[in-house]
């Protein structure tokens, strides 16, 4: 990229798309936490892109030591004002990072489709911010949900893994696999240990956050879709990724 980022900008809501969802925040983000659980580690926790703390809130019964990093300065001055002195704040870009210790767990959602260079702040994750034990937690969002195959079929999008020019506004720069995510796990040097997906989802966000309004959709149907995501990773709303620390 050679034009400086709006990283403000990039946040915003636009007319055709939303930068989150209530589908994000009351469905994606408990399935997520979910997922991670069984694999967290003692100690202290990264998360690197924190948006407006959302995530953040359900990260800090977990962590006595929670630091996040954020590119937006209005994000993290909203952040700030949500949840105070329990988390510390970092307001940076990761590609001018720099942190004075090693994290046992680090939380990297929804954010690696938005870098201009990934595989190079994945080997900074590896190399400089990832302890000797600790974990990386990777998730993206999938093309191959079955929301954005229908919407290919509907032509609406040219194929699974474009980027849409909503998508592009939000500073996305590719959509992912599974296997082209591995890909760039495995090209910093990251050891992928648990690879899965996060909810099966055939709707698009909006049809969600409409369906979430009714009492159409109850808790265990939300319970079926993550359990089913788990049997299908490859036609779920996100993909996972679990990674330890590999080669420098």
């Amino acid at each position: 990229m050679t034009r400086e980022r709006d990283y403000n900008l990039e946040m915003a809501d636009v007319a055709s798309r939303k930068y989150a969802y209530n589908f994000d925040f009351d469905v994606m983000h408990p399935f997520m936490l979910r997922s991670f659980m069984p694999f967290l580690q003692p100690g202290n926790c990264l998360e690197l892109g924190s948006f407006k703390g959302d995530f953040t809130r359900r990260l800090l019964p977990l962590f006595d030591d929670l630091t996040c990093v954020e590119a937006s300065d209005e994000a993290i001055a909203f952040a700030q004002n949500q949840l105070g002195d329990r988390v510390k704040f970092v307001n940076s870009r990761f590609e001018a990072l720099e942190l004075p210790v090693t994290y046992d767990n680090i939380v990297l959602t929804h954010v690696l489709e938005h870098l201009d260079d990934p595989v190079a702040i994945l080997a900074r994750v590896n190399r400089d911010w990832l302890a000797t034990d600790g974990r990386l937690f990777l998730v993206c969002p999938n093309a191959n949900a079955p929301s954005r195959q229908i919407a290919v079929k509907m032509g609406l999008i040219t194929h699974n893994a474009a980027v849409t020019p909503a998508e592009a506004e939000h500073g996305h720069r590719i959509t992912y696999t599974l296997d082209t995510l591995e890909r760039e796990a495995t090209a910093a040097g990251l050891q992928v240990v648990h690879r899965s997906g996060i909810f099966f989802k055939a709707l698009a966000n909006f049809q969600w956050d409409m369906l979430l309004k009714t009492d159409i959709i109850s808790k265990e149907y939300l319970d079926g879709c993550y359990k089913l995501g788990q049997q299908y990773p490859d036609l779920c709303a996100s993909i996972f990724l679990l990674c330890k620390k590999g080669r420098a």
